[in-house]
């Protein structure tokens, strides 16, 4: 799984965003308010994940066009050298 420059600093940006929230929150659990720390946890931990697992209308052109591409063309196997 390797990351594009984009992706790489997309990711940094939501880390930015997540680390924080992601102390606060085992800060918050510690303190006594461990649903809100929990709850917090998984806003933080989804903030990371769901860029990555989601697909957005913009990522659907080039889907469609991989897909296509790996019907129309296929590799050719080691035998057939």
């Amino acid at each position: 799984m390797r990351l594009g420059i984009f992706e790489t600093i997309g990711l940094a940006a939501s880390l930015v965003f997540a680390i924080p929230l992601a102390l606060f929150s085992i800060e918050t659990a510690l303190a006594g308010q461990r649903a809100l720390g929990a709850g917090l946890l998984v806003v933080a931990v989804l903030m990371v994940v769901l860029p990555r697992r989601l697909t957005t209308p913009t990522d659907l052109p080039g889907a469609v066009a991989e897909r296509v591409i790996g019907r129309a063309v296929k590799e050719p196997d080691d035998d057939e050298s």
